[in-house]
């Protein structure tokens, strides 16, 4: 018997260095009861061209359940349906962007869209937007009720859930596409392009206090305001815009008062309606 098998114990021989067994966990401290965390589910790219990760499965059958749920909304079946279609056919194909696959492992499991500010999730780990899980807890609260997670059924409250940083931080750096000029920018930097640095934004005419109507992107602002022709009207022309936008402003004032005046009643009724 050689010295290696000796070492063994009779055991199957070593193979070549550096071999991994099949199966085998790769990492420090993984025993039997470890689990892959979901950023590793999801970014896996060792599964190679063609083979489906479990994470792109995962969250494949997370949208087909939602858009066969009869108890949810019309709106939130079709957009589940779309969703998990896309999701499927990224998954059959394997070799759908990582931004795509990572849309359903961090979409809201409520309105599922990615969310744009804090990120919430229940004591099982499903995650929901800051609009979301305000509206879960109101709701709840007129009923009467318990509020639960959508997706487990176990109870949620402000003290029961927590923020979820690294899910947020993760969706601040997915690639969006600008809305005027379509470029991609990463989701922290979008709303800052869009307001202040892009091209292509819509604006106004700094002389729309006077009547000006024109409104269009920002890199033909300088060009139109030179041949703006309300700088240049007489007193009483301005006397009947200013009128007129007057009467639209009152107009706007009477449906805000009514909007006010229904929203301050002392109790609202709430009616369930199947």
């Amino acid at each position: 018997m050689s010295g290696a098998e000796e070492a063994g114990g009779g055991g199957p021989a070593a193979g070549p260095a550096g071999a991994v067994p099949a199966g085998a966990g790769v990492g420090v401290g993984a025993g039997p009861g470890a689990v892959a965390g979901p950023a590793a589910a999801a970014l896996g790219e060792a599964a190679g061209p063609g083979i489906p990760d479990e994470a792109g499965l995962a969250g494949a059958r997370q949208l087909q359940e939602a858009a066969g749920d009869p108890d949810a909304p019309p709106k939130k079946r079709l957009r589940a349906a779309e969703a998990a279609e896309a999701a499927a056919a990224a998954v059959a194909a394997g070799s759908g962007k990582l931004e795509e696959r990572l849309y359903s492992v961090l979409c809201c499991t409520v309105c599922l869209d990615l969310p744009k500010a804090s990120v919430y999730q229940c004591t099982n780990g499903h995650l929901m937007c800051a609009g979301c899980f305000i509206h879960l807890l109101a709701d709840a609260r007129l009923k009467e009720e318990q509020a639960t997670c959508p997706n487990c059924r176990c109870e949620i409250s402000k003290s029961l859930c927590c923020r979820n940083l690294a899910v947020e931080k993760a969706v601040s750096e997915l690639p969006s596409e600008c809305g005027f000029c379509l470029r991609q920018f990463p989701r922290s930097l979008l709303e800052r392009h869009q307001k202040e640095e892009c091209q292509d934004r819509v604006t106004q005419c700094k002389y729309k206090r006077i009547g000006c109507p024109w409104h269009g992107p920002f890199h033909e602002l300088t060009v139109h305001e030179a041949a703006c022709a309300h700088p240049t009207k007489t007193g009483n022309e301005l006397m009947e815009i200013l009128g007129e936008m007057d009467q639209s402003h009152r107009k706007e004032m009477q449906l805000y008062n009514s909007i006010f005046s229904l929203l301050s009643f002392e109790k609202i009724g709430y009616t369930d309606v199947h």
